[in-house]
């Protein structure tokens, strides 16, 4: 992984623009999804200690992103993005304003328009460059006043984490296609305690120890994490019957997770062909809800995630041979 970190803010006055340049640690098609998929949007685009809530989004050429930045004393800013050209993995274009719960613009503030362009760059990082346009100075002048360039650096250092903590967890995975079904669990801390036990219970060994986020590599420029936060489980697997895996991380609300009962179990089925991936996605999946759709990772699976019309949390992972 690229280890230096570029990242270039300037504010153009004459022209009523701000450029920013930055790399991410990552292939061009998870970067994409980052910027792209409400899921992962909703994890690192505001500064914390504020969130991410995506009411509605549809990605595509005059659709919009819909969705409130939370403030940790209950404030809630409505915004909208408006998206007007589209070229997968290599840009798109749009305005951003402020609104109501309703979408309702507030003219009172500036409206930006944005365009983000994304390269592929070596060492499996990709370059974003992002232009944001003005309708005039006195807007600019008041959108760096509300601390813009303090929220986005802190929004794209959320998004480093995230990188990271993906990159390197799916770099683990098993390197065979071989089928398999496994339960994946999410804790909010607790993921070492909670394995002990089930470890006592079934009597096996961790498969290969336990990663924590420690072992994440470091990346120049980025604040360091948390010590606590540090010492969580990263990755675990636990045989237990039948050649069944269990298998979880912990999900740090320091990174922007949150955990609750609905989000913290999901069943991993590993088909061993593409073929038998879409059978079984479209089958399952069919009037539930998907939050990723069937496709190609950057880690080389074949993956989707979604939650079937009962209820239940599921992920497919098809490992190439």
């Amino acid at each position: 992984m690229k280890k230096t970190i570029l990242f270039d803010f300037v504010v153009d006055k004459e022209n009523q623009k701000i450029t920013v340049k930055r790399s991410f640690a990552a292939p061009l098609d998870l970067v994409w999804a980052a910027w792209t998929e409400a899921e992962i949007l909703d994890l690192w685009w505001a500064p914390k200690p504020w969130k991410t809530e995506t009411k509605s989004l549809d990605f595509r050429e005059g659709g919009r992103w819909h969705y409130a930045m939370l403030g940790p004393e209950g404030e809630r800013d409505w915004c909208f993005f408006d998206f007007k050209k589209i070229e997968p993995q290599r840009y798109f274009s749009g305005q951003d304003a402020f609104c109501d719960e309703n979408a309702v613009a507030d003219d009172s503030k500036p409206i930006v328009k944005w365009f983000n362009q994304f390269t592929e760059t070596e060492g499996e990082s990709t370059l974003v460059d992002i232009e944001l346009t003005f309708e005039d100075l006195a807007g600019l002048e008041t959108i760096i006043q509300m601390g813009f360039k303090e929220g986005f650096t802190m929004g794209l250092e959320n998004l480093d984490e995230y990188i990271q903590a993906q990159f390197y967890l799916r770099k683990q995975k098993k390197p065979d296609n071989n089928t398999r079904v496994c339960t994946y669990l999410n804790f909010p801390g607790n993921a070492e305690e909670a394995f002990t036990f089930y470890k006592s219970v079934f009597q096996t060994e961790f498969v290969g120890g336990i990663q924590r986020f420690d072992q994440v590599p470091s990346e120049a420029g980025q604040p360091p994490l948390a010590d606590h936060v540090k010492k969580m489980v990263l990755h675990v697997e636990l045989p237990i019957l039948a050649n069944h895996i269990l298998m979880a991380t912990d999900a740090p609300k320091e990174m922007g997770f949150e955990v609750n009962v609905g989000n913290n179990m999901h069943i991993q089925l590993e088909p061993e062909s593409r073929e038998e991936t879409e059978r079984i996605f479209h089958t399952l999946s069919a009037g539930g809800k998907i939050s990723m759709p069937l496709q190609d990772m950057f880690w080389g699976a074949y993956f989707a995630s979604f939650t079937d019309r009962f209820g239940i949390n599921w992920m497919l992972n098809c490992q190439p041979k």
